[in-house]
């Protein structure tokens, strides 16, 4: 027998998945993993909280982040965008850190790396080839990786490693995004001494009932937006993660052209365009709300449509959608945001097919 032929596929997560999902449709995957989420955090939550193993692995790699320098967050696509809200938390907290692509990093900031106190690998497959290669060219500092497949070489060419617990993922990037925006978040506050288990219950009680009632609007938020040419994603610290994986949300899975942008960049040229053609999701949401909802009438005045989510109330018109979601403590408005083009993309998909075919194994990675 051809011993090429034989060989087993390079299974997502490292994982054969069951004969019951290789017969789902995309759209079917699609919706079964938006609605996993909940549960994935739930684990997630539970697991870091009381596994002593990670505590541990934790406490080994706190002296290199705790050296002069910052705190640096390395990751490309989804996973680059699950970085920001952890990056922007630690300043919060007043520790420098900064979030990088790993294909920039990897050909243009080499020769810093050792400036840094600690680097967080972001990856969900560990295939990634830019990822890969920043792993075999470690600096004398050890990286912490966090990963969601055990199998993978980045999970083998790291001496710390922390799984996203997001179980097997076949579409666009849904509970992979969630739970690790979520696992950067609870590893920086436990760098930073910040005790995030007091707001855990509320922040997953508020993430279900978030998740329920976007995704049962799917179909007002799919008729608002029907006749953009070009959507626009924009938020600020936690928003903008969420805004850019919004962005390729929709674009992978319904194949309509999305950017995610922060607010300020935004502002800075992208505004200019804004005409009828436009619909912008605009993110406004915590300690920059208003930020938001000023940006939301500048762009109403231009002649664009919004889908302005809030966790406030705001009256509906007919370029303005207004849509509500129960506040939680700040970050975590990085995972409840994004619901919503989650939800919007659900809708697309069911009315006109999805962009995409479901994944089940990892293709042949490259820059």
């Amino acid at each position: 027998m051809d011993e090429t032929a034989a060989k087993e596929p390079n299974w997502i997560a490292g994982v054969k998945p069951p004969d019951e999902v290789l017969s789902l449709s995309m759209t079917q995957i699609f919706e079964r993993e938006c609605r996993e989420q909940p549960a994935r955090l739930a684990d997630l939550f539970r697991t870091y909280a009381d596994d002593d193993s990670i505590r541990a692995e934790l406490d080994l790699f706190a002296p290199d982040a705790n050296a002069s320098g910052p705190i640096l967050f390395i990751g490309m696509g989804a996973s680059y965008s699950s970085s920001i809200a952890a990056s922007d938390w630690l300043q919060s907290l007043g520790r420098s850190s900064f979030f990088a692509d790993a294909g920039e990093w990897l050909h243009y900031s080499l020769p810093v790396w050792d400036h840094v106190a600690g680097t967080i690998l972001v990856t969900a497959s560990g295939e990634s080839a830019e990822l890969v290669e920043l792993c075999r060219k470690n600096p004398s500092k050890p990286l912490m990786l966090i990963c969601n497949n055990p199998k993978s070489p980045c999970w083998s060419l790291t001496q710390h490693h922390f799984s996203m617990l997001a179980g097997p993922e076949y579409g666009n990037a849904t509970k992979t995004y969630t739970n690790a925006t979520a696992a950067c978040l609870l590893l920086a506050s436990h760098l930073a001494g910040h005790c995030w288990q007091r707001d855990s219950a509320l922040i997953l009680e508020t993430y279900s009932a978030n998740l329920d009632r976007i995704f049962s609007l799917r179909g007002d938020l799919e008729h608002f937006c029907r006749d953009a040419a070009n959507i626009e994603l924009i938020g600020r610290g936690p928003g903008y993660g969420a805004a850019i994986m919004g962005s390729l949300c929709i674009r992978e899975m319904a194949g309509k052209r999305a950017a995610g942008h922060s607010g300020a960049g935004f502002r800075h040229g992208p505004l200019l365009d804004v005409n009828a053609s436009h619909l912008a999701i605009i993110f406004a949401l915590g300690r920059t709300a208003a930020l938001g909802v000023k940006l939301a009438h500048d762009c109403t005045r231009r002649g664009g449509k919004v889908l302005l989510v809030s966790a406030e109330h705001h009256e509906a018109n007919d370029k303005l959608l207004p849509i509500k979601l129960e506040a939680v403590p700040e970050p975590w408005e990085a995972l409840t945001a994004v619901l919503v083009p989650q939800a919007l993309t659900l809708s697309m998909i069911e009315l006109y097919g999805a962009n995409l075919k479901p994944r089940f194994h990892y293709g042949v990675m490259q820059e």
